[in-house]
């Protein structure tokens, strides 16, 4: 929808929320979620029943516009009608096999996936984290079987501040004390450089190192972004060693940063992207390791599996997602709403804002902590009808999905320049 008219509560700041004075089903909601839902989150109070496009409905009816979009897993919305008429058809034919069997989803998805990615196989999957621990399984298998790396001696250098999941072995390599502390004891194998630091990196470098994981843009840090040449001076290096380059693009990925890939703002090119997130359409988990085949080409029967990995239904949607993407019309969206965010995001730097950095439809705000912390700005954006999510103290996250309109855009600014007058 291109006007605001069309959105309920979509014109002065806070008229939707403020519609409703009667927050006691949301409470009840809310109090059911604490009694029985493990406290593994802390989410914003907000009951969300229904959702189109970049806005969603809580269960008393107010609107807001979805700022955040699943942490870039609905880029092309809620309910995009592509997409649903995709999950919809295959519902009524055929949603699983296994892998003990063919189906006829599962080739053209993989087929679409490679070609976009520019590569020989993919992989699929279900979740981000699934993904990345396929790609650890695929670079060591890779060490040991083509680079010749001693068996069980492989090495994995990652980056200060990142973030690839919470599985038992990825945390293992975290820096984050939330994420980490507990879980030992710990998964070796991995050797933890700066983030943006091509020197380090390449110090750490030794004949047993198989491979470099790497954020092209760290979003759960904060959408920090590399200095300019980084990517290109990190592929120059993983080629020169034999080292494979390892591309979690999971939240970059897919259009987010205004190209397919956020390693395409630098041209390059990683030996494996990981994909998931966006690519389920925010209809179903759907995750991938895309590579050529002198890598990929490692795993043999019984290696590895999953039991929904690559399903009908996830194979289908994921299909859909990549044939929207073929047209370049997101990417090129990302690109022009991208330039709109950022000019009105550093219009604000000085006044409660420290900090900007973008690419494309991706942001990160540090709000000046003297004012605020990011929970306290998450919470009170809500209020005024934007749903965003903070991340390590006074910073915000925005992530509009990639269908956001001009008007819609110009709500998120407005809300956030608000917040910082009052």
């Amino acid at each position: 929808m291109s006007d605001t008219a069309a959105h309920p509560g979509a014109g002065a700041i806070g008229d939707a929320v403020h519609r409703v004075t009667d927050h006691s089903l949301t409470r009840d909601h809310i109090s059911l979620a604490q009694d029985w839902v493990a406290s593994n989150y802390s989410p914003l109070p907000v009951v969300i029943a229904h959702a189109e496009g970049a806005w969603v409905t809580d269960v008393e009816g107010r609107r807001y516009l979805d700022a955040l979009a699943g942490y870039s897993a609905l880029n092309f919305g809620h309910l995009h009608p592509t997409l649903v008429a995709a999950a919809r058809s295959q519902l009524e034919r055929l949603t699983l096999t296994s892998r003990a069997f063919h189906s006829d989803r599962l080739g053209p998805f993989c087929r679409d996936l490679a070609v976009l990615a520019g590569k020989d196989l993919v992989l699929p999957m279900n979740t981000g984290a699934e993904a990345v621990e396929t790609a650890i399984k695929t670079a060591r298998r890779w060490g040991y079987e083509v680079k010749g790396v001693p068996d069980g001696r492989a090495r994995i250098i990652v980056l200060a501040g990142n973030f690839h999941g919470r599985t038992t072995t990825i945390i293992s390599f975290s820096d984050d004390p939330l994420a980490r502390e507990h879980y030992g004891p710990y998964t070796p194998g991995f050797d933890l450089v700066p983030f943006g630091d091509i020197d380090a990196l390449e110090a750490a470098v030794t004949d047993e190192t198989v491979a470099v994981l790497l954020e092209p843009i760290q979003g759960e840090a904060g959408v920090i972004v590399p200095p300019q040449g980084w990517l290109r001076d990190v592929r120059e290096l993983t080629r020169r060693r034999n080292v494979l380059m390892v591309a979690d693009e999971i939240q970059s990925g897919l259009g987010r940063t205004g190209t397919t890939f956020a390693c395409d703002l630098e041209g390059v090119v990683p030996d494996i992207y990981v994909l998931g997130k966006a690519l389920g359409g925010g209809i179903v988990p759907v995750s991938a390791v895309v590579a050529d085949r002198g890598v990929l080409g490692v795993f043999t029967p019984g290696s590895h599996g999953s039991t929904f990995g690559g399903n009908p239904l996830a194979a289908a949607v994921g299909q859909a997602v990549v044939g929207l993407l073929v047209t370049g019309e997101y990417q090129q969206r990302a690109r022009s709403m991208g330039v709109l965010l950022e000019s009105g995001l550093r219009e604000l730097l000085g006044h409660g804002v420290d900090a900007v950095r973008c690419r494309g439809l991706w942001a990160g705000v540090d709000i000046d902590p003297q004012l605020m912390t990011g929970r306290e700005a998450s919470q009170r954006l809500l209020e005024r009808g934007v749903l965003v999510k903070d991340t390590h103290g006074s910073t915000i996250r925005l992530a509009p999905p990639l269908v956001v309109e001009e008007a819609e855009v110009e709500i998120l600014l407005a809300a956030l320049g608000d917040l910082l007058r009052a």
